[in-house]
């Protein structure tokens, strides 16, 4: 563990289900009132269940009334070099005793967003384009995130440009 992650970070809990990567380091650590622990690492927030949840695929994270409400993107395809993306169902976490948790996921959310732009669509709907920065690794990537209902053979024509335009 960094000298950093020793003065700063948290101890991972006791029973972690999950496996750190090489130099990640528990950063800030927070109990879920129904159990298990979300922990927050430079590369991305760790959930109950033992599983990553990388900076650049939090779509939402709102923090309020002691719940961390998450919107997490699952990655749908790729149009050249644009991914694509949908968001998961919210999911709430009641933190009894928050600590930095909220403050550290927001920071790391707002800190992997390079750019963002909408993009309407005729014939309602839009499409989000942001560049974010890839946790733990050197580069951006530009995702698109398509309103529901909008045509998929747009939004993969769409963000296809886009990509060549940012080259």
């Amino acid at each position: 563990m960094g000298l950093l992650a020793r003065l700063f970070g948290d101890r991972l809990p006791e029973g972690f289900p999950g496996s750190l990567a090489p130099a990640e380091n528990a950063l800030a650590v927070a109990e879920v009132a129904y159990g298990g622990h979300l922990v927050v690492t430079e590369l991305g927030l760790w959930l109950p269940e033992g599983r990553r949840v990388g900076w650049h695929l939090v779509s939402k994270a709102v923090w309020g009334q002691g719940i961390l409400t998450l919107v997490e993107a699952e990655e749908t395809g790729a149009a050249g070099e644009a991914v694509l993306l949908a968001d998961r169902e919210a999911v709430r976490f009641a933190l009894p005793r928050p600590g930095k948790v909220p403050v550290m996921v927001r920071q790391r959310v707002d800190s992997s967003i390079r750019g963002r732009h909408r993009h309407e669509v005729a014939g309602g709907g839009g499409i989000w384009f942001v560049q974010r920065k890839l946790p733990g690794r050197d580069g951006s990537v530009l995702q698109a995130r398509p309103d529901p209902g909008v045509d998929p053979d747009v939004v993969s024509a769409i963000a296809r440009e886009a990509a060549e335009e940012l080259r």
